[in-house]
């Protein structure tokens, strides 16, 4: 049996036994021994379990918790002979528990569910055997089955089959993505309907399901100033009410008599002033917000992130990729085609670059030679061997090594080529906005918020992206570093600043901006290491939704801060001047603590 059944049972019995008891007070004299001792009986079993840990706290220099105050108060009742009440309240505290319990698991739940990736085995293929094993156990370069309906356990490439593959785990999205040989699996995915075979090509502990499991589950370390605030209230808050009471308890009798009286005046008051409601229910809401947006494919990796997404007042973008599609194509080749696709592709065989990809998969190339390269950060490559040396990049790669060459204007991206220091030719590779940049950027000037576009791109394509979607600002030819600088001035002016990008070029600006955003970071080691949310697929309609559930998630803090201070502040000043009783004093606990943590885990279920 859970130990939460067990409580409620005892609950209900300790509840059944003191109705039983107070009806029999009403119609028959009971003996004063009997009445105390049957009172003394349900209060412990009851309550045990809170006298336990208040005396422990006491031993450890902890005392003033609820557990504390609930025993204090409780034990003075018995003393003044308010039996019931004692009960009562030791009661309903339990009651608060068992629903505040029952909601917390209900939240961690949701988010459990919601990323529920974890892979359980991997089938791995062993002399056409298939042996099961933990995905931890499995090696770079081992060949895995994945059947219908199971989930891929590790980031791998296939080998063998075809099928569809489901990603809304990862991504929130529920169409299909249709996989075959030489197509990369992420892990955490789910295979739909046909046989896989795929190598493996990274250990568990570096795949992307570990990384994004291991960024849910530490996102609630990097807290917020609401939970640092409540941290520090309670700290104060507490000790600061126990004083009052125990000045109420003893000052008045000296003066007014009527010790009894006062007394209880000062128990009640220990009652309603646990802070329970606030420590609780505040950083439950952040939690739920957390596991509401990881839902829809966005993981924020703390409730810090989640709070300061309102107040951005700056979003700057990346173009390639970010705000265009990223699905680049060859368009047109300047020079003798075979020369100039041969030496390119030569050129960028190791470059994972986007540009790279797009010339690699055009001319469909086998590289043989062998040539030692050297990566111009934000310019382009050059390879060097006995025999050549290519550069292959921008105008400012060319022009820092003093090669002629004719500037090609167009809205495109273009990639200059030259041979042992003379130009042949250049490719120019075109790309595709998203279709929903132009309504995000309309969205985000809705709010007052500034756009800004800085590239490495040339002047006409950045100036026909920018004007294209209406963004504010723009800026061409620029390098990681100058991105960087760019993004520290709007800085040190006081602007709350969050960088878009995908994760490939602009880590340090992912890092440094107040909220790095990274698009489509599935799969992608450094986005994910980089960013402070990661939105794991392209889709830039996810900036608005994440930043409506940070602002729906800190009204909901907001609400529980101020009911709960409100309704204790209200009954603690009835409570001193003896219009209220301990029956009020449970309500502003137990009571208000249940209203607040419902209303924290609403924020489970914020709507696109």
């Amino acid at each position: 049996m859970s130990k939460i059944k067990k409580r409620t049972i005892r609950t209900i019995i300790s509840l059944s036994l003191l109705i039983i008891m107070i009806i029999i007070q009403a119609i028959t004299n009971i003996q004063p021994v009997v009445n105390i001792s049957i009172h003394i009986v349900i209060y412990l079993l009851v309550g045990y379990e809170i006298l336990i840990k208040a005396f422990r706290n006491i031993i450890y220099g902890k005392m003033l918790d609820e557990n504390f105050l609930m025993t204090i108060a409780t034990i003075g009742a018995f003393i003044i002979g308010e039996y019931s009440e004692a009960v009562a309240v030791m009661i309903f505290y339990q009651v608060g528990e068992i629903f505040q319990t029952i909601a917390v698991r209900k939240s961690r739940k949701s988010v459990a569910r919601l990323m529920d990736i974890r892979p359980d085995i991997a089938n791995v293929v062993e002399e056409e055997k298939i042996v099961q094993k933990f995905p931890e156990e499995v090696e770079v370069g081992d060949i895995i089955e994945i059947k219908p309906g199971e989930k891929i356990p590790l980031d791998c490439v296939v080998v063998s089959g075809q099928s569809d593959i489901n990603l809304s785990m990862l991504t929130g999205e529920s169409i299909p993505h249709c996989v075959r040989t030489g197509d990369k699996l992420i892990s955490g995915s789910v295979n739909i309907d046909g046989v896989l075979r795929a190598e493996v090509t990274s250990l568990y502990q570096d795949s992307t399901v570990s990384k994004i499991l291991d960024l849910v589950q530490n996102a609630s370390e990097k807290k917020s100033k609401s939970e640092k605030f409540i941290t520090k209230f309670a700290r104060i808050y507490t000790p600061v009410v126990v004083g009052l009471a125990a000045l109420i308890g003893l000052i008045p009798p000296i003066f007014l008599g009527h010790w009894a009286d006062w007394i209880y005046r000062a128990l009640s008051f220990l009652v309603v002033s646990c802070p329970c409601a606030l420590v609780i229910s505040i950083p439950l809401s952040f939690f739920a917000g957390i596991g509401c947006a990881s839902k829809y494919g966005i993981l924020i990796k703390g409730t810090n992130y989640l709070e300061l997404l309102p107040k951005i007042d700056t979003f700057i973008f990346d173009k390639t990729g970010t705000i265009t599609k990223g699905d680049l194509k060859v368009k047109q080749i300047v020079g003798n085609k075979n020369d100039v696709l041969k030496y390119a592709s030569h050129a960028e065989y190791k470059s994972t670059h986007p540009l790279a990809t797009a010339i690699l998969d055009y001319s469909k190339i086998n590289v043989t030679e062998k040539y030692n390269y050297t990566n111009i950060f934000g310019k382009g490559v050059i390879a060097k061997n006995n025999t050549h040396k290519i550069i292959c990049g921008n105008t400012t790669l060319l022009k820092e090594n003093n090669i002629q060459f004719d500037e090609i204007i167009t809205p495109d991206s273009v990639v200059y080529v030259a041979l042992d220091n003379k130009y042949i030719g250049a490719i120019i590779i075109g790309d595709e906005i998203k279709d929903n940049a132009k309504s995000i950027i309309n969205e985000l000037k809705s709010i007052k918020a500034k756009t800004i576009l800085l590239s490495g791109d040339g002047d006409a394509s950045v100036e026909m992206v920018a004007k294209n979607i209406g963004i504010d600002e723009y800026h061409s030819h620029m390098l990681p570093d100058e991105k960087l600088k760019h993004i520290e001035k709007l800085i040190e002016n006081g602007k709350k600043v969050a960088f878009v990008g995908d994760g490939i070029n602009d880590s340090p600006s992912l890092v440094r901006a107040d909220i790095g955003i990274s698009m489509g970071a599935i799969g992608s080691d450094s986005s994910i290491e980089a960013s402070d949310i990661v939105i794991m697929n392209d889709n830039l309609s996810k900036i608005s939704l994440a930043r409506k559930i940070a602002q729906k998630t800190i009204g909901i803090v907001k609400q529980n801060i101020y009911f709960a201070i409100g309704v204790k502040v209200l009954i603690l000043l009835l409570t001193a001047f003896g219009l209220s009783n301990m029956w009020w004093a449970i309500f502003g606990d137990v009571g208000v603590s249940l209203i607040a943590i419902l209303n924290a885990i609403r924020a489970l279920k914020i709507k696109q």
